[in-house]
């Protein structure tokens, strides 16, 4: 069965949570925003510069929260690779609500570059934005959390380049490795304080950040041979293992990323025995 001939209930799981989503204003952030409404949480929906289209996750995350009644869903801007910017985000939205209960580190962007002519300057704006960023998210949420009751989540969007290189992409595959341990790191270190981070590795994912492909036949068509399940993934299905691991039902995992990449990090060329 297709993906878009199932009919999708949605649970309840996240009523009375507080959660941070960076980078929400368009595909995988803004999904993972409104299926937490759609969960019953509170969002706050960070952006960078296109304020419409952040105003649109939010009117998305209003109108999926009705069942739930009134949330004080919020939107707040900030660059997630300026230090000064994360501080005043989170002084903003721990200034108007009670508490923060998850934050989702998915702000995050690529750039192609040949490595031996590498765009220095670009490399460091993925590194600042992508893993930078996260780092320091976490410190401030981390920080919350443990000045209070009831621990916190943390889910970060890494990606199936955490494991699987990506040639031509060096700023982009590092930062999604550095994304790995940096999970692993603080799961541990934050495991005995009632405190989860976890990630979730995406595959090739139908979103504005692959619009280079996702809208030419030919293209999609050659992305699509290399995925054991044969298509692309929504959206809203990397948003549903989101909602998952913030939610109590996954509250025995820490520390791991799942990948939701229709078998990519199964590496399918092997399906046939070759090697041997």
């Amino acid at each position: 069965m297709q993906q878009s001939d199932r009919s999708t209930s949605f649970a309840s799981r996240l009523v009375g949570q507080y959660a941070l989503v960076t980078g929400a204003s368009q595909g995988i952030g803004r999904a993972i925003a409104v299926r937490f409404a759609q969960e019953g949480a509170t969002v706050a929906i960070n952006y960078l510069e296109h304020r419409a289209d952040a105003e649109q996750t939010l009117a998305l995350a209003q109108a999926a929260s009705r069942g739930h009644g009134d949330r004080d869903h919020l939107v707040v801007q900030a660059n997630v690779g300026v230090e000064a910017d994360i501080a005043r985000m989170f002084d903003s939205i721990l200034s108007r609500w009670p508490r923060l209960d998850c934050l989702v580190n998915n702000a995050g962007f690529q750039k192609e570059s040949p490595s031996e002519a590498l765009d220095i300057e670009a490399y460091r704006r993925i590194i600042d934005v992508n893993l930078n960023g996260a780092v320091l998210c976490a410190q401030k949420a981390l920080a919350h959390f443990v000045s209070r009751e009831g621990g916190g989540t943390i889910v970060n969007c890494s990606s199936v380049h955490q494991i699987v290189p990506k040639p031509g992409y060096l700023a982009y595959s590092i930062s999604k490795g550095g994304m790995a341990n940096l999970t692993r790191t603080l799961a541990l270190e934050f495991a005995g304080r009632g405190i989860r981070v976890n990630a979730v590795g995406p595959g090739a994912i139908d979103t504005p950040i692959n619009a280079a492909w996702t809208g030419d036949v030919t293209k999609r068509e050659g992305v699509e041979s290399h995925i054991p399940l044969g298509r692309v993934g929504t959206a809203e299905e990397i948003a549903a293992v989101f909602a998952f691991l913030a939610s109590d039902e996954s509250s025995y995992i820490t520390g791991q990323t799942i990948y939701a990449c229709g078998g990519i990090t199964l590496f399918g060329e092997f399906r046939e025995n070759w090697a041997s």
